[in-house]
């Protein structure tokens, strides 16, 4: 025996995260000031969108210290509010939140804004402000709060109310963190951007340390039709869910058909038989063995209906369109929105859209890629991301006519109740198999308008290329015919502008090139004769 003794200590899950910030992407200065942008937004849209109201996002970041490298970063949102009784918790307890459903959300975890309050505490010691009012409510409410690392708990440091001299509704949320603005800072600008392409629906406004202003203006209202919130799908579920379903029912059948999507009488009566467990059984009857047969057999069961895609938020066509059109303004775009599809029965979504020419922006040698998950964007880890891997090395662009380098953009926002991320940061997508292939599909899909684009084109060029050499001599053709046919100069220009007319109108029949533009090419040359 060393003599060594070993110590145990059960950790909150606010210390576990308070120690382990680089799993939430809280890895150093740069990373934070992004983070905590991208938490504060996320949450700002997910209060105003999800709910039909037109997203108004107000964020700014100031220096907040002439010694420290501290910034007060602060975002507004009109959405819907938080209940005052429930500010605390949403703010102070790491894991609390009312995302546990079926239901497209940007956040996952009821982590995100925690770890934003979690490291203020470890970098400025300062509180996180909260500034609430809720639609129809005659107060507004404020905190400061604080989050007790050892218990989980939240620390209302300050709290108040006071009675609305206008009609607002929406959240204000302040934190002082300590950063590095300088080197995030195009970070920051790439995801305000970014969200405004996917969001042309929301009117974004910057105000960085500088005092420089960004502002996305909103150009079309409307709004994708909100997630709807259901049932798991049984190909979804593990022991625990499946524990936490039976629970809240009195009987073991009343479970399967209330708690789960997709699950008729007849197929639960089918697989509790095969399971052996009486349909009538109370749940809390049913030993670990008895919920193992029975998860077994539900994830056995091959013919469910798949799953609803209710739950989801897709952009669509029309929204895609008009945020590449507003940020590139390019000479061609175009966007399809995938049927849903599923993976491990969660319902996904897979949409892309392509900008070509304009003012898209230059590509070297592979098109530029703008990930999306649930309407955000994703700008870390792109090399390990699924949708970089099929764009830039599956789709073989010369087979849909493009010459790199070529001003091409792809855009692939992927929407799901689950999207499969590599890790908590959420800034990959990993490769399902289910996923890849409508990735993959739905790339070739805008390809190939692009590709039929690029091949009139082409053909309209070489016609008019063709027409511009015919046209050169249409005028002098016609005066000469005019001479020969004319017994007089009077007549002779008469028939001269005749036969003008009429070879202009044949060639332009012949190259399907418009009348106009052969009349410019003809009249260009006239003149300078």
């Amino acid at each position: 025996m060393s003599g060594v003794s070993e110590t145990y200590k059960e950790i909150s899950p606010a210390e576990f995260f308070y120690k382990y910030r680089e799993i939430a992407g809280f890895s150093n200065p740069v990373r934070a000031v992004y983070q905590t942008v991208r938490e504060l937004v996320e949450n700002a849209l997910d209060a105003t969108d999800a709910y039909g109201i037109l997203p108004n996002i107000k964020i700014s970041i100031l220096k907040a210290d002439e010694v420290h490298d501290f910034y007060k970063i602060t975002v507004e949102d009109n959405g819907i509010g938080i209940p005052p009784n429930i500010v605390p918790s949403a703010f102070g307890k790491v894991l609390f939140s009312s995302k546990y459903v079926m239901r497209q959300t940007r956040g996952m975890y009821g982590l995100g804004v925690k770890m934003v309050v979690l490291y203020a505490q470890m970098t400025t010691g300062r509180p996180v402000e909260v500034t609430t009012s809720r639609k129809g409510l005659k107060r507004i409410y404020h905190f400061k709060i604080r989050i007790d690392v050892a218990k989980n708990e939240p620390i209302v440091v300050e709290a108040g109310s006071w009675k609305k001299s206008r009609e607002w509704h929406g959240t204000i949320v302040s934190v002082t963190i300590e950063g590095d603005w300088n080197r995030a800072k195009q970070r920051v600008l790439d995801y305000i951007q970014r969200t405004s392409i996917a969001l042309p629906y929301a009117d974004i406004v910057l105000t960085t340390p500088e005092g420089e202003i960004y502002y996305y203006q909103r150009v079309i209202s409307d709004l994708p039709k909100p997630p709807v919130e259901t049932k798991p799908h049984p190909l979804g579920i593990d022991l625990e869910l499946l524990s936490n379903i039976l629970k809240m029912h009195s009987t073991v059948i009343e479970a399967l058909l209330n708690g789960l999507q997709s699950m008729g009488e007849v197929t639960a009566t089918r697989i509790l038989k095969e399971a052996g467990i009486d349909p009538s059984a109370r749940p809390d009857s049913l030993s670990q063995d008895d919920l193992l047969r029975l998860l077994d057999k539900i994830r056995s069961y091959d013919n469910y209906r798949p799953p609803s895609p209710k739950a989801l938020s897709p952009l669509g066509e029309e929204v895609i369109k008009a945020g590449l059109k507003k940020a590139f303004k390019p000479e061609f775009v175009e966007a399809v929105t995938r049927k849903p599809s599923s993976y491990s029965g969660h319902p996904f979504i897979v949409e892309v859209g392509i900008a070509y020419g304009g003012g898209t922006p230059l590509s070297e040698d592979k098109p530029i890629v703008l990930r999306y998950a649930n309407k955000i964007p994703l700008l870390y880890d792109e090399g390990s991301d699924v949708i970089t891997q099929v764009v830039r090395e599956e789709v073989n662009w010369e087979n849909y006519l493009v010459t790199f380098p070529a001003p091409l953009v792809l855009m692939v926002h992927v929407c799901s109740t689950k999207v499969p991320f590599k890790g908590v940061g959420k800034e990959s997508i990993a490769d399902v198999p289910e996923l890849h292939k409508e990735i993959k599909a739905g790339v070739m899909e805008v390809a190939r308008a692009l590709k039929l684009y690029l091949a009139k084109k082409a053909k309209e060029e070489e016609a008019l290329k063709k027409a511009e050499a015919i046209a050169k001599y249409i005028p002098e053709v016609a005066r000469s015919l005019a001479v020969i046919i004319s017994s007089s100069d009077h007549e002779r220009e008469g028939l001269r502008a005749e036969i003008l007319n009429k070879l202009l109108y044949t060639v332009s029949k012949k190259t399907g090139v418009q009348l106009d533009v052969i009349k410019k090419i003809a009249d260009s040359v006239e003149a300078e004769t």
